[in-house]
């Protein structure tokens, strides 16, 4: 149990409210990485005193450490040791460590540190220390900071900002894709030419294609993770996803981003919805802190100005929350030559502003290594479908409808006619290019398919 408050030295924030007692109805912010100390915390002893034998690991910060990294919580170290400690730690714990800070500086200085080097807000931290003293210094000067002594973690990792256990596949390999990016970060110090050439000469590939439903536990996750690219301001849940997958006026992509150092997977959404005052609106706009300064967020606005022109809408308004936070999406609409003005936000509690753009000026390239659907290329999919199976509801079928599954229903002889028709069109001979037939999964798939293979 956490401490008494007779016990809690000056400076440390406030213990836990105790059960039974009403909690504020605000949502807890989510801990995206634990900063431990080494000395009696994560080993049993203190290092320095230890000569030839260093400490063993404490087995149950150990526990803790491989069960929080399972969830997709990243661990680093703030300790006043030697590097040599850091190491050491490591290999007894069995852990990976995103950042280490060891040195004789103040804690609350290195927890600033590592929150700048993986790129988050330091109230996305959590902080175990043994020594009161540090803790009070760090809760003194970092607030927002979650400050637990070692005896309260076990108790501390069932709390709601510690997430849930069930977790997506890019949640089980974070600490591997933060791995990934301390390599790219070096290799990209040491390259001599422009941020564009870097990134064409690490292979970096953007994919947006259509959402299916089975990535909707990782939007989900998304969207209550990232706060500096979150257009919403919050999360938006599972059965919120799902029905905006479903509804025939909205389309919802995803953001794939990999390059030679390692697969992020999905790194980023966009939901718009398609009016008939010629604006698409986009609902949400989430994108990975991981994705920044890699050219992905630009990638993604220059694809949905350029979409929206191709479907004759005459601009695209992104609602925005103004927060502290997402500062860095505001930027970046901004850059692509959105400009705020008044009118109905995402939430109408917070202070908001509806940035806007344009279809009708000098359309934004796309960059050489980002892969996207085309949309008129599933619009034509569709009424292909509705005229070869006599079925004019097929006009509206969400990308996600899989083609021989319940729905669409395709067999052997629509099927070939519509690879006829797909080739007669396009050019794309999807039966001889695809051996094993995987685009005609689903009417997303078959689009993207298509227009990888350069038609029409």
């Amino acid at each position: 149990m956490p401490p008494e408050a007779s016990a809690v030295p000056a400076g440390a924030p406030p213990a836990r409210r105790p059960a039974g007692e009403a909690e504020v109805a605000t949502p807890p912010r989510l801990v995206k990485c634990v900063v431990w100390d080494i000395d009696n915390t994560l080993l049993d002893g203190v290092y320095l005193e230890s000569a030839a034998a260093p400490p063993p690991a404490n087995q149950a910060m150990a526990a803790t450490l491989a069960d929080l990294g399972s969830r997709g919580i990243l661990h680093a170290i703030a300790s006043k040791n030697p590097q040599q400690a850091a190491e050491h730690a490591a290999k007894v714990t069995g852990a990976q460590f995103a950042a280490v800070e060891c040195g004789w500086g103040a804690k609350s200085d290195a927890l600033a540190r590592i929150a700048a080097d993986l790129s988050i807000g330091t109230d996305a931290l959590a902080f175990v220390d043994d020594d009161p003293y540090e803790r009070a210094e760090v809760g003194a000067a970092l607030p927002e900071v979650l400050v637990l002594a070692p005896e309260e973690v076990a108790e501390a990792a069932g709390w709601p900002e510690f997430g849930a256990a069930a977790v997506t596949d890019e949640a089980r390999r974070r600490g591997e894709m933060y791995a990934a990016r301390r390599h790219r970060q070096a290799a990209a110090r040491a390259f001599g030419g422009s941020r564009e050439e870097f990134l064409a000469s690490a292979g970096t590939q953007v994919t947006i294609a259509a959402t299916s439903q089975q990535d909707v536990p990782r939007l989900h996750e998304l969207s209550a993770r990232t706060r500096q690219f979150n257009s919403a301001g919050q999360a938006a849940g599972e059965a919120e996803f799902a029905a905006w997958i479903a509804a025939p006026d909205h389309e919802v992509v995803t953001v794939r981003l990999r390059d030679a150092f390692g697969d992020d997977g999905i790194v980023g959404a966009c939901v718009t919805s398609h009016g008939d005052d010629g604006t698409w609106t986009v609902r949400l706009l989430a994108m990975s802190c991981r994705a920044m300064g890699r050219g992905v967020i630009d990638g993604l606005l220059a694809w949905l100005i350029r979409s929206a022109a191709r479907a004759g809408a005459q601009g695209v308004a992104v609602p925005c929350v103004l927060n502290e936070r997402n500062v860095p999406l505001r930027v970046a609409l901004t850059g692509a030559g959105f400009r705020a003005g008044t009118g109905p936000g995402p939430d109408a509690t917070a202070a908001s502003a509806v940035f806007r753009r344009s279809t009708g000026t000098a359309l934004p390239e796309l960059p050489s290594w980002l892969r996207a659907p085309d949309a008129p290329i599933a619009d034509e999919l569709r009424q292909m479908l509705a005229r070869i199976t006599g079925r004019g509801e097929l006009a509206g079928l969400p990308a996600d409808a899989p083609l021989f599954g319940e729905g669409v229903s395709l067999d052997s002889l629509t099927g070939t006619l519509l690879l006829r028709e797909v080739q007669r069109r396009f050019g794309v001979d999807v039966a001889g290019t695809d051996l094993n037939l995987d685009a005609l999964a689903t009417l997303g798939t078959l689009a993207s398919f298509i227009a990888e293979q350069g038609g029409p």
